[in-house]
Order: C-alpha cells, then structure tokens, then sequence
C-alpha cells in the first residue's frame, strides 16, 4: 500500500482512540471537585447556617448549608460553578444575606460532602429535589434561583420547570457543547459530550423574568454567549454587563454588588404574554461600567 495510507489509517486510529479517552475522562478534565470529610464543620464569620443533608431515591447523599438572614425576604437557591465545594463557596452567600434573603447552597454529586454517581440527569434530578424542599416551606414567589458558571445550566432547567420569583445567570453558557467546541473544534461533541447542558433550550420555557449577568472579559465563557441568551426569551429577559469583568472576579466589582441590589429589589412586575411591535425580538441591556 502507498504510504499515505499508513498515514490516514494512524491518524484514524489516533482520532478515535482520543475520542475515547475524551470520552471516560471528560468528568476529570471539567470537574474539579473539593471532597470533604462527614465530620468536617463549616464556619463563616458572622454568617448564621444550618446544615443539611437530603438523600436522593438512588441513594446518595446531597449535602447543603442554608445561610440564615435575620426576617428573611425569601430565598435564594445558589447553583455554584464547577470547582471546590461550599466550604469555599459560602463566601458569597452574604452578597444575598445582607440584603434580608437566605441562601441555600448545594454540593453537586462528587463535591464536598456529597456522593453519587454524577451525570446530567442525575445533578438535574437532585436540584429539583432539593427545589422541592425549599416549596415545602416557602412559597415559590419567595424563591430566586441563582446560577453561576456551571450552575447557570442546572438553574435554568430548574426555573424552566417551576415557577420561582426570577432566574438570574451569573456568567452562563449558551451550552457546554459551545463552550468545549471552542477548545476542540475537530472533535464529535455531540456523541462524545456527556453533560451538553443546553441552557438555551431550557430558556425557551422560563416564565419569570430572567436576569443575566457577564462580563466583557470573560476569557472561558464569551461574553457573546449572554447576549445570544438574552435574545431567546427576550420579553423576560435582563443582560447586565460588567464592564471589564473577567470569569471569577465579578465579586470584586462594586458594580456588581449594584446589580445584584438592583435585581432582588425589583418588584415582580406583569409580563406581556402577547408582544407587541418590535419588542419580542429585544431583550434590555444595561451596562455597568
């Protein structure tokens, strides 16, 4: 045989043999979790918890730390990223709690001290568990979903399902299958991808206002990925923009901490049903410099 054909059947054993390996290890490269021991015991400073520990009907074990506000205004479901646990994460429960709302913070499946086997379904199927223990005491007009990076997925799901207050979307995806295509455009994501999470397709159905939230410099989720977002549901749908902000630095822009006031102290107003003119094709936009 000529030699290029030695050549196209290596190169055809070596793409499928990284497609397998994408495939079994995908879970390592894009979860970095923290595990915790049972025993360990959270503490923040001045912030008041109750932990918690939910088992699922497959047998695992979800654990959470709801962060008490004194006369709370509601609840803020918190759906964090894809990296640590709530040990970490808990830090950011008082961007809500000084503002009068609890916060409730989950482990997924493989963080913390959470266990299970972790997959799409598995994760989707564990938020609305734990959606529905926050109903059984709170009323859902009470209830803020918050998703942020990886969480923005599983928030979107959520909200797409039930009928909190509002959704807001910290740094979202339009999908994973976009955001992985941009770091391996050659491979077969959709056969390959195990967790494709199409948060774009979850909007078409949130009936609540929707309020996202990027920054222009975000280096792994585009910022264009928001305002693709925002034109989906565009008659419920916010986009405020972080001028400046990167993927994990929101938190240290004052303007921020402005758009988060401004989006829990919002009165929940009537949404036409009906649009009219131009105004079912445009979504709001307010930058924050």
């Amino acid at each position: 045989m000529p030699n290029w054909v030695y050549v196209l059947i290596f190169l055809v054993i070596l793409y499928l043999l990284v497609s397998v390996l994408l495939y079994f290890l995908q879970d390592y490269l894009m979860f970095k979790p923290e595990k915790l021991p049972t025993d360990f015991q959270f503490y923040y400073e001045n912030q008041v918890t109750e932990e918690y520990h939910v088992e699922t009907r497959d047998g695992a074990i979800i654990n959470g730390l709801r962060f008490k506000a004194k006369n709370p205004k509601g609840i803020v479901f918190y759906l964090k990223g894809n990296s640590k646990s709530i040990k970490g994460w808990g830090k950011f429960a008082v961007d809500f709690t000084r503002h009068g709302y609890d916060v409730l913070m989950v482990d997924y499946r493989g963080f913390g001290k959470s266990t299970g086997r972790r997959t799409q379904k598995a994760i989707k199927r564990d938020m609305q568990v734990i959606y529905n223990k926050i109903k059984e005491k709170v009323e859902e007009r009470y209830i803020i979903l918050y998703g942020r990076s990886l969480g923005s997925g599983f928030a979107a799901k959520l909200a797409s399902m039930n009928n909190p207050r509002m959704l807001i979307l910290d740094a979202p995806y339009y999908s994973l299958r976009h955001v992985a295509k941009k770091y391996i455009p050659f491979m077969p994501l959709s056969l390959l991808l195990k967790f494709p999470m199409p948060t774009y397709k979850w909007l078409k159905y949130v009936q609540c206002p929707i309020h996202i939230i990027h920054g222009t410099d975000d280096q792994l989720i585009p910022y264009k990925s928001s305002i693709k977002l925002s034109k989906i549901n565009p008659e419920r749908t916010t986009l405020y923009t972080v001028i400046g902000g990167g993927h994990k630095d929101l938190n240290s822009f004052e303007s921020y901490h402005r758009m988060i006031y401004d989006i829990i102290s919002k009165e929940p107003k009537k949404i036409e049903t009906e649009p009219s003119g131009n105004k079912a094709n445009q979504s709001t936009t307010r930058p924050y410099a």
